[in-house]
């Protein structure tokens, strides 16, 4: 791996502007580094809107009008929570597509305070009908899912995060075992990044690790027929976000389920990502600590 999402995100991107004319980028002054170049040589194709989150949205929508494929891009908070009613009017309420892309995570930005920090960003585009959300873990799946999606049709969210996985799962959609275990044994859900939290944490222990990139729409036929009676959902995102996929994809039969992510809490802590993800349990040690009380 030579570079991180963000770096692939803007190589890839800058390729498909110059090799598809429906293709184009939408953003908020935050984008500079990666698109400047290009804004020179699509001047009709790449806008930045300058710190006006919801004209981005509305700007981007106009082009989808057109006829246009719009990449949306900003940090999650600017990009999600700030122009929602725009998301949700100009894009789902008008039926054209778009593909929108943040960075940030929950709080890889977190020396920036809580402006931010949006753990809450997923739950909330889970709330717009059609849209399709993908959380990668690896660079070489956010090349695959923008070259699959940004020719398509739709509205898709990106997340990326300064987090990666060791190893890239295919971004088909698809639920893919990462780490088998005895039929019935404890079956954790792993989500994009936390691929490899889960795998240390879960080092020696008797339970089976899957691993999506796309978490809306979720695999619920593989997940059917992966799943022990115990089930352990582990995601970057605000604790819960796709526990009522989970749960609808399993519905068949009774079983206990475990949902691990960021708390639902006001975060008032600056620090590192690092020190987030100690403080909320979710590095290795603070999930085997969890994973291992709910299944003893």
């Amino acid at each position: 791996m030579t570079d991180g999402m963000r770096t692939r995100f803007g190589r890839v991107v800058d390729e498909l502007l110059d090799t598809d004319e429906r293709v184009a980028v939408v953003y908020a002054v935050i984008g500079t580094r990666e698109f400047g170049a290009a804004g020179r040589r699509h001047v009709d194709r790449v806008v930045d809107v300058g710190i006006r989150e919801q004209a981005m949205v509305g700007v981007a929508a106009g082009m989808a009008l057109e006829g246009f494929r719009p990449i949306v891009h900003s940090y999650a908070p600017f990009l999600v929570e700030r122009p929602y009613e725009q998301i949700k009017l100009d894009f789902a309420h008008q039926g054209v597509g778009g593909v929108f892309v943040s960075i940030g995570a929950s709080y890889d930005a977190a020396a920036s305070g809580r402006t931010h920090q949006a753990p809450e960003d997923v739950a909330l585009m889970a709330t717009i009908p059609g849209m399709q959300i993908h959380v990668p873990g690896h660079p070489d799946e956010v090349e695959a899912l923008l070259r699959r999606i940004v020719p398509g049709e739709g509205l898709h969210y990106v997340r990326l995060s300064t987090r990666t996985n060791a190893r890239a799962l295919p971004a088909d959609g698809s639920l893919k075992v990462v780490r088998g275990a005895r039929p019935g044994s404890p079956t954790v859900v792993a989500v994009g990044p936390m691929i490899d939290p889960v795998l240390e944490a879960t080092s020696g222990l008797d339970v089976g690790v899957v691993g999506t990139t796309t978490v809306r729409p979720l695999d619920g036929d593989a997940l059917r027929g992966l799943a022990g009676a115990d089930v352990i959902l582990v995601e970057p995102m605000l604790e819960g976000t796709s526990l009522p996929a989970v749960t609808a994809a399993l519905a068949d039969r009774p079983r206990r389920y475990l949902a691990i992510g960021v708390p639902a809490v006001e975060h008032r802590r600056y620090g590192t990502a690092d020190e987030h993800d100690r403080a909320h349990g979710l590095d290795a040690e603070g999930l085997r600590r969890r994973i291992t009380a709910f299944v003893a």
